[in-house]
């Protein structure tokens, strides 16, 4: 077997969104990096498939030509102008994006398939500061005054030195386990479900995402996501403990509802399963933990910075993949790799950025458990235009947001005030 040595100033492991957020700002940065996948792209990710405007807003700062080329394929990246909460008592609520809009807007969030997605970010990683090695096994990770990685890449073996690693590597990040004693923190993990339909029916004219907060899967949510193509991305998603306590069979409770449930079982009447029903975990970041240590640092599911409640994972994961860029960029002049350095440049900057709205969700998902609280905000809201647009525009203001989780929000409902 070959051998290689390399010396670069960053390893990134894993090229999904948070490994490509990183290296694109790492580029921008002009500094060299090497960036080791496992799998070969285009490659499937179990996920809901929606983006968000944070999704939109790193690409955007990354490169506006990427964020343009996206918006100009329709047809591919579906254009999503709100979501639709649907109440265990089956009302909805719609939510749009942007309240405000004018004609010129252009849709905060889209749809698009994993496997269409990550294929896009990974093709637009190569530069000149970056060297990327694709369907590469980790046969070692190992610390002393530098981070030394060994792969085997296409049966050599390369061995790179780098003062820093970047953990992008999922929810069973090799990184984590390596440089985090508890790994893994069962409490804030919830098991999801994804299969994609086509022929679903009913859904929104401005392609809404939808959660269904039904009561046989509260604390959790079924999801449906209006994707290209007239198909859809329907899953579920629910606590692991809930899952444990109860002796749930997720996949018998999903395929239960759409065939049960009144208010979903009739728009999947005609609807086929393509392929098959896959399951994922999906960490959710219910509480501030450490995402970085010396000589590394977390990000996406790495780090568990999963939504509580909205689920969103893709735009947490490219915006914490920028944030760490940037840390690089602020401590490598000085050399300084220590967790007391990383832990300011990085963890206090993407908590003061992020930490408020994962908070607040965080509430949220727990307020989920009383199904009654959900269905009166719901009634009263069909009843108040005034409280649908506050609501609407909560989840683009997190001051007003941030009103969800207290409990004069709902005594003022309740006396109408």
């Amino acid at each position: 077997m070959n051998n290689q040595t390399i010396e670069t100033q960053v390893v990134i492991i894993g090229a999904g969104p948070a490994g490509a957020g990183a290296s694109f700002f790492l580029s921008k940065y002009k500094i060299p990096h090497v960036v080791i996948e496992k799998s070969t792209f285009p490659r499937d990710k179990v996920c809901g498939d929606a983006c968000s405007g944070k999704t939109a807003l790193v690409i955007n700062r990354a490169n506006p030509e990427w964020l343009t080329e996206i918006l100009n394929q329709s047809t591919e990246y579906l254009p999503s102008w709100g979501i639709k909460f649907v109440a265990p008592n089956g009302k909805a609520l719609d939510i749009p994006f942007s309240p405000n809009r004018t004609e010129d807007s252009k849709a905060p969030g889209f749809t698009v398939p994993r496997f269409d997605f990550d294929d896009f970010l990974f093709r637009k990683i190569p530069s000149p500061y970056c060297t990327i090695y694709e369907g590469a096994s980790i046969e070692s990770i190992e610390k002393g005054e530098k981070v030394t990685v060994v792969i085997n890449h296409n049966g050599a073996a390369i061995t790179i030195h780098a003062p820093i690693i970047i953990g992008a590597d999922g929810d069973k990040s090799m990184v984590r386990k390596k440089f985090l004693s508890e790994n893994t923190v069962p409490k804030t993990y919830a098991v999801g479900l994804r299969a994609y339909y086509e022929g679903v029916t009913g859904m929104h004219n401005e392609n809404f995402i939808e959660l269904h907060f039904l009561p046989e899967v509260l604390p959790g949510y079924l999801w449906i996501f209006p994707l290209p193509h007239g198909k859809a991305n329907v899953g579920v998603g629910i606590l692991s403990e809930t899952v444990r306590e109860k002796k749930i069979n997720l996949r018998e409770q999903m395929l239960s509802a759409i065939k049960n449930n009144p208010d979903i079982a009739p728009r999947f009447a005609n609807a086929t399963l393509e392929g098959k029903i896959h399951g994922c975990g999906l960490p959710l970041a219910m509480e501030r933990q450490p995402l970085s240590g010396d000589n590394f640092m977390l990000c996406g599911d790495a780090a568990a910075l999963i939504d509580p409640f909205s689920g969103e994972g893709i735009g947490n994961a490219l915006y914490s993949g920028m944030l760490a860029a940037m840390a690089v960029n602020e401590v490598l002049p000085e050399q300084n790799f220590s967790a007391d350095r990383l832990r300011i440049a990085y963890d206090d900057v993407l908590y003061k950025r992020l930490g408020d709205e994962l908070k607040i969700s965080a509430t949220l998902q727990r307020l989920c458990k009383y199904p009654w609280l959900f269905n009166f905000v719901v009634n009263k809201a069909h009843k108040s235009p005034s409280l649908r647009n506050t609501i609407s525009c909560m989840f683009t203001d997190m001051d007003l947001r941030q009103q969800l989780s207290k409990p004069s929000f709902y005594l003022k409902i309740l006396f109408n005030r």
